[in-house]
Protein backbone atom coordinates (compact mmCIF):
# COMPACT_ATOMS: atom_id res chain seq x y z
CA UNK A 1 0.00 0.00 0.00
CA UNK A 2 1.16 3.46 -0.84
CA UNK A 3 2.17 5.24 2.42
CA UNK A 4 0.84 8.54 1.09
CA UNK A 5 -2.62 6.98 0.85
CA UNK A 6 -2.64 6.68 4.64
CA UNK A 7 -2.30 10.45 4.89
CA UNK A 8 -5.32 11.27 2.70
CA UNK A 9 -7.94 13.45 4.38
CA UNK A 10 -10.70 11.07 3.31
CA UNK A 11 -9.03 8.11 4.98
CA UNK A 12 -8.30 10.11 8.11
CA UNK A 13 -11.93 11.19 8.30
CA UNK A 14 -13.13 7.61 7.81
CA UNK A 15 -10.80 6.36 10.52
CA UNK A 16 -12.01 9.08 12.90
CA UNK A 17 -15.65 8.17 12.21
CA UNK A 18 -14.98 4.49 12.86
CA UNK A 19 -13.14 5.34 16.06
CA UNK A 20 -16.09 7.43 17.26
CA UNK A 21 -18.53 4.66 16.32
CA UNK A 22 -16.50 2.11 18.30
CA UNK A 23 -16.40 4.47 21.29
CA UNK A 24 -20.19 4.94 21.15
CA UNK A 25 -20.77 1.20 20.97
CA UNK A 26 -18.49 0.68 23.95
CA UNK A 27 -20.20 3.47 25.88
CA UNK A 28 -23.67 2.05 25.23
CA UNK A 29 -22.48 -1.36 26.41
CA UNK A 30 -20.99 0.04 29.61
CA UNK A 31 -24.00 2.27 30.22
CA UNK A 32 -26.40 -0.63 29.76
CA UNK A 33 -24.43 -2.87 32.08
CA UNK A 34 -23.90 -0.29 34.81
CA UNK A 35 -27.43 1.09 34.80
CA UNK A 36 -29.06 -2.33 34.51
CA UNK A 37 -27.10 -3.64 37.49
CA UNK A 38 -27.97 -0.55 39.52
CA UNK A 39 -31.64 -0.16 38.63
CA UNK A 40 -33.04 -3.62 37.91
CA UNK A 41 -32.83 -5.58 41.13
CA UNK A 42 -35.25 -8.40 40.39
CA UNK A 43 -36.44 -10.32 37.38
CA UNK A 44 -37.92 -7.80 34.95
CA UNK A 45 -41.50 -8.23 33.83
CA UNK A 46 -42.97 -7.20 30.53
CA UNK A 47 -42.63 -3.53 31.58
CA UNK A 48 -40.34 -1.62 33.91
CA UNK A 49 -41.83 -0.24 37.09
CA UNK A 50 -41.95 3.54 37.38
CA UNK A 51 -39.03 3.50 39.84
CA UNK A 52 -36.95 1.29 37.51
CA UNK A 53 -37.77 3.52 34.55
CA UNK A 54 -36.83 6.67 36.49
CA UNK A 55 -33.62 5.06 37.75
CA UNK A 56 -32.59 3.92 34.25
CA UNK A 57 -33.29 7.34 32.76
CA UNK A 58 -31.41 9.17 35.51
CA UNK A 59 -28.48 6.74 35.42
CA UNK A 60 -28.14 6.94 31.64
CA UNK A 61 -28.28 10.74 31.66
CA UNK A 62 -25.63 11.04 34.35
CA UNK A 63 -23.42 8.51 32.56
CA UNK A 64 -23.69 10.45 29.29
CA UNK A 65 -23.04 13.77 31.06
CA UNK A 66 -19.89 12.40 32.69
CA UNK A 67 -18.69 10.88 29.43
CA UNK A 68 -19.06 14.25 27.69
CA UNK A 69 -17.15 15.99 30.48
CA UNK A 70 -14.33 13.46 30.19
CA UNK A 71 -14.17 13.79 26.39
CA UNK A 72 -14.03 17.60 26.64
CA UNK A 73 -11.29 17.35 29.25
CA UNK A 74 -9.16 15.11 27.02
CA UNK A 75 -9.71 17.38 24.02
CA UNK A 76 -8.58 20.38 26.06
CA UNK A 77 -5.44 18.51 27.10
CA UNK A 78 -4.41 17.89 23.49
Amino acid sequence: MDPSALQSPELQQLLEQEKERAMMTEMVGKLTSACWDKCITGTPGSKFSSSESYCLTNCAQRYIDMSLIIVKRFRNMQ
